[in-house]
């Protein structure tokens, strides 16, 4: 039986349904109260009048299963049937039904491996789930209660991604580098959150869904040693939903011509890839580029030493997304020594020895000869060009003639490679970073000069640029320094010690990474904000106790705070008995209880008496900036 039956769920709904159906009699359930489950699904599919408008008049299953599609001046309402017939598998609720979850995770195609069915989807226990929290940082590990159902727990998880309430705002810019409170924002600021990236992710949809032009972000690789090293079956799986969730809403924010770019190693790549495909669509598939970022080997593997990383790209919509281009360097560059009214060129060869398929015409020569070597071009393009004066044919020092062609350069520059073997490796981003800092502070970084080849591929300036896994602030120091507008988000504590630091010394004029390269002279400017914690301080604090004195400290906080708590604790009960529960234990178990469903304050509850109590006035207008206008 699938673990998914241990996730937190809402019986509002089960309790809902039951009761109607208890006033069925036995149509529906037995004696005993077991469901009768084919003939429920029977009455169904068939849309028993009665049973239809017993249902339908509970306000709860309308809100969860009810979809209304406007079609011309008319209003329908749609019943999601099959979404509905899933609270019926949930065996805990239904004491003669059974889980279609398994713990079995693979490629399937409607509920069916790829050995049945050539559609190939990637099918695991937590697929149709949000990951609540989000991080381990935020949960126990061995924790059976991080996942929300997306049918039956759909009122949650809304609440959930609700819009969050904002605090802390400070801009920084070349007058104010410590940073001074702002209460406004507009379209042209750049943005810093501090927070969970899912939620954040749907706190700023409203106002930046369709208008991202490009997102790469630096995921975690779930190697085992990352935040994701789960000491149970699902690991992969946790990992697989935590993506899902993040490269949905992301989807939602990239314009029409927007891409995604995600930096992996080999640990999850092919699984990622074939997430990405029904997120963003396989047609949308662009490429997937190899990054070299070791030299000389390592000891990473027993069957071979990993040497590179993998930078896999989707479009949103592959039909209006530009083709990638980057500038010539200079090498190349000096081949192309002439220049007429429509641009730099050089003479090159029409026909080259050992040319594949060559097409032959014969051309006359200045002496009234003719010559027949086998062209690249057709006998129409070759007289074309010949009367615009784009043929040269001379008389070579051995008395052979050369017939050369104007070799025009490209003005939107060359390809892009998809082996990357000079953008700077781990070695590089740490030496940016010590650079900075003074110190290595942060782990493998990127570099910023393979960023400044991604943002070059796709976008412009003032195109807008968004990097949810912020890390170090590579992404966001290379879009300020290429003068394009980012968003950035990062949880964790470092986003003020690092992050945010490094961005400071951007805007002062650092002359590290590419600064030189592009003349960077310093300039620009951000808005840092917070999401406001309401658990997610408890979870902190609860985190960082080393002891049973510093836990029953926050415990108390948070009992005498008012803190969330799941519904079904007995909050009493524990007290009576943790004297019983060793250290980790208690840990463990508050760590569990604590309602990770409200981490952060709804912006809905900003005009709350007790809630506003606790904003800055420049935070609440702040808030009323980035919510309500938008237009800005």
């Amino acid at each position: 039986m699938g673990r998914i039956l241990n996730m937190t769920i809402e019986p509002k709904i089960f309790t809902e349904v039951k009761g109607i159906l208890k006033g069925f009699g036995q149509t529906y359930l037995t004696e005993s109260g077991a469901l009768k489950r084919s003939k429920l699904t029977e009455d169904l599919d068939n849309y028993v009048p009665l049973l239809m408008k017993e249902l339908l008049s509970s306000e709860l299953v309308r809100q969860s299963y009810v979809e209304e599609i406007k079609v011309g001046d008319k209003t329908h309402e749609i019943f999601k049937l099959n979404q509905f017939v899933e609270l019926f598998t949930y065996k805990q609720y239904w004491e003669d039904s059974y889980t279609k979850f398994s713990n079995k995770i693979g490629l399937t195609a409607g509920g069916k491996f790829i050995d049945e069915t050539a559609d190939v989807v990637l099918d695991f226990p937590f697929k149709d789930c949000v990951l609540k929290a989000g991080m381990s940082k935020e949960d126990a590990k061995d924790s059976d209660e991080a996942f929300l159902n997306e049918v039956i727990a759909k009122t949650e998880i809304d609440t959930l991604l609700e819009p969050k309430i904002f605090v802390n705002a400070t801009r920084y810019d070349k007058e104010h580098l410590e940073g001074q409170p702002t209460d406004t924002f507009s379209e042209q600021d750049n943005l810093i959150i501090k927070g969970n990236n899912l939620i954040a992710l749907h706190s700023i949809k409203a106002r930046y869904a369709g208008k991202v032009k490009c997102i790469y972000i630096d995921p975690p690789y779930n190697t085992g040693n990352d935040s994701f090293n789960y000491n149970d079956n699902f690991n992969h799986s946790a990992w697989l939903t935590f993506m899902k969730n993040r490269l949905e809403i992301a989807r939602e924010l990239l314009s029409d011509d927007g891409a995604i770019f995600v930096s992996l190693d080999d640990k999850e790549i092919a699984y990622l890839r074939i997430l990405m495909d029904n997120i963003f669509g396989r047609q949308n598939f662009v490429n997937t580029f190899i990054r070299k970022t070791k030299i000389g080997g390592g000891s990473d593997s027993a069957y071979g030493a990993t040497e590179h990383e993998y930078v896999i790209i989707f479009a949103k919509n592959i039909a209006f997304l530009p083709e990638f281009f980057v500038k010539f360097d200079e090498s190349y560059l000096k081949r192309y020594k002439e220049e007429d009214e429509t641009g730099k060129y050089f003479w090159d060869t029409l026909a080259r020895p050992g040319l594949k398929n060559p097409i032959h015409y014969d051309i006359e020569l200045p002496d009234g000869t003719t010559t027949d070597q086998g062209w690249i071009w057709s006998k129409k393009r070759f007289d074309e060009e010949n009367a615009k004066g784009n043929i040269k044919i001379s008389k070579k020092k051995d008395d052979t003639w050369s017939v050369q062609f104007k070799q025009r350069l490209n003005s939107k520059g060359r390809r892009p490679r998809t082996m990357l073997t000079d953008l700077g490796g781990t070695a590089v981003g740490n030496s940016e970073i010590t650079k900075l800092f003074g110190e290595r502070i942060f782990s493998y970084p990127k570099s910023e000069e393979l960023l400044e080849f991604i943002l070059s591929l796709h976008t412009k300036e003032n195109d807008l640029v968004l990097d949810f896994f912020m890390g170090s602030a590579t992404t966001q120091s290379v879009a300020m320094k290429m003068k394009r507008r980012f968003i950035g988000i990062e949880q964790m504590d470092y986003i003020n010690t690092v992050s945010v630091e490094r961005l400071k010394k951007v805007i002062d004029g650092e002359q590290g990474g590419i600064s030189k390269a592009i003349d960077w002279q310093g300039g620009g400017s951000f808005v840092y904000a917070e999401l406001m914690e309401k658990n997610q301080r408890y979870l902190k604090d609860l985190l960082s106790s080393s002891d049973t004195a510093e836990l029953n400290a926050v415990y108390q906080r948070m009992v005498n705070d008012g803190a969330d708590f799941d519904f079904r604790v007995d909050l009493k009960k524990f007290e009576d008995e943790k004297s019983e529960l060793d250290f980790e234990k208690q840990k463990e178990f508050l760590l569990k209880i604590i309602d990770k469903n409200q981490l952060y304050y709804q912006y809905s509850e900003m005009d709350d008496e007790d809630i506003r109590e606790l904003i800055a006035d420049s935070d609440l207008k702040f808030n009323k900036g980035f919510y309500e206008g938008i237009d800005d």
